[in-house]
This record gives C-alpha cells, sequence and structure tokens, in this order.
C-alpha cells in the first residue's frame, strides 16, 4: 500500500508542475488573470496534497485500515477539486459549459478536509504505531 501511495503522490506532484508550467507560461495566452489563477488554485492544492500522499506513504504511525481510507479520501479530494477547478478555468476555450460540473468542487474539497480530519483523529484516538 506505501508503495501505491508514494506512486500517486509522484505523479500527482509530477502533474502538478507540468500544469503549473503550463499555467504561468502558456494560460495566460489563452484565458483572462482570473482563470489563470482559478487554474493556480487547483495546482497549489494538488501539490499540497501531492505532498501530503508522500508523508503518508512513508510514515510507519498509522495503520493500513486508516492510511487506505485517507489515501481515498485525499485522492478523490484532489481529483474532484482540482481537476473540476482545471476544467471550469478551461471553460472559454470550449464549447462544452464545464460550469455544470462546478458542484463538483466544494465535494473534493470536503473530501479533502475528510482525509485530514481523519488522519487527525486517528492520530489522536488510536494507539500510534512505531
Amino acid at each position: 500500500m506505501n508503495r501505491t501511495i508514494l506512486l500517486v503522490g509522484t505523479i500527482m506532484g509530477l502533474l502538478a508542475i507540468v500544469l503549473g508550467a503550463f499555467g504561468a507560461h502558456g494560460l495566460e495566452k489563452l484565458v483572462d488573470a482570473e482563470a489563470v489563477a482559478t487554474f493556480e488554485t487547483g495546482v497549489t492544492y494538488q501539490m499540497y496534497h501531492a505532498l501530503f500522499l508522500l508523508f503518508l506513504g512513508i510514515w510507519s504511525g498509522l495503520a493500513l485500515k486508516p492510511k487506505k481510507i485517507v489515501f481515498v479520501l485525499v485522492l478523490l479530494g484532489v481529483i474532484l477539486f482540482s481537476f473540476s477547478i482545471y476544467l471550469l478555468a478551461l471553460n472559454s476555450l470550449t464549447a462544452f459549459d464545464f460550469k455544470i460540473i462546478g458542484f463538483l468542487t466544494p465535494i473534493g474539497g470536503v473530501l479533502m478536509i475528510s482525509g485530514w480530519f481523519y488522519l487527525g483523529y486517528n492520530i489522536l484516538t488510536q494507539k500510534v504505531l512505531d
């Protein structure tokens, strides 16, 4: 499981760097400044959670079951939050109106918050592994 978490964290980090570079160097020519700032928000949260997953993957102080739950909450949260933000920021470039998926962004945010909360809950209430 740790290897999977580390691999997903690494891929998320890699994608955050690539998307961040695109946002900083290519996106500003295609959309307005507000859309660029929105896109950067998605990249920032994706990178924070990539680092979070790298920490989770190397930390042995949490049992396997809660570690899996935290991993799934964070992964789904980033997918729904960051990727819906990317699509919303690029909305003006397509004929499809991505505003109809805007409800996914707060759901993703709640899932990320839940991952952090569940980790904290487990740290406080369960015997931490050495």
